[in-house]
């Protein structure tokens, strides 16, 4: 036996539509927010300068990837003001050797920030490795393939501060750009 039933009842062109319903903040920035984050693009500013300036001016909290995204999104181009690298001697390594994306990223203003690259990545990651936070602390971390970050490991109460955070996603940012994300 089977059973049609061809729901002629049911108004195709009714929409349901919960997002004005909530009386919670947005998480994505209106036309006019757009507007001002595309000038802050304009001026210069980087997206770590944009993340805060959204949540401290709009209020709306996200992350170093939203914010790429979103300038991505809205057809932005950043502006790179590349400065002159001059290596000291120290730092420059004597058999010229360029720095692997495997190495631990450290530079001298990073906070104690150190980002490591997994030489194997686990199953239903993009990439994958390890941070130690200015404080000491470790996490695990695993970029998916949906690029959403997640943190794992190390005290389970622990909030890095913002800034640990942001230097983090600065440091991943640029090794994923040298393993070729």
């Amino acid at each position: 036996m089977m059973i049609e039933d061809t729901f002629d009842d049911i108004d195709s062109t009714e929409k349901i539509d919960d997002s004005n319903n909530s009386d919670e903040p947005s998480n994505e920035p209106n036309s006019e927010q757009k507007k001002q984050i595309a000038q802050w693009v304009n001026d210069g500013l980087g997206l770590s300068d944009i993340q805060k300036k959204i949540n401290d001016d709009f209020g709306i909290v996200m992350t170093y990837m939203d914010v790429r995204f979103l300038v991505d999104d809205l057809d932005l181009d950043l502006v790179d003001e590349e400065e002159e690298v001059v290596p000291d001697a120290e730092d420059s390594p004597e058999t010229g050797e360029q720095p692997s994306p495997e190495d631990p990223l450290e530079s001298k203003d990073a906070g104690g920030v150190q980002v490591e690259l997994d030489t194997v990545t686990p199953p239903g990651a993009m990439a994958s490795g390890s941070v130690t936070f200015s404080d000491g602390q470790q996490k695990k971390w695993t970029l998916d393939q949906f690029g959403r970050l997640g943190l794992s490991g190390g005290d389970e109460g622990y909030k890095p501060s913002d800034e640990d955070v942001m230097e983090f996603q600065k440091q991943l940012d640029a090794a994923l750009r040298g393993k070729g994300f």
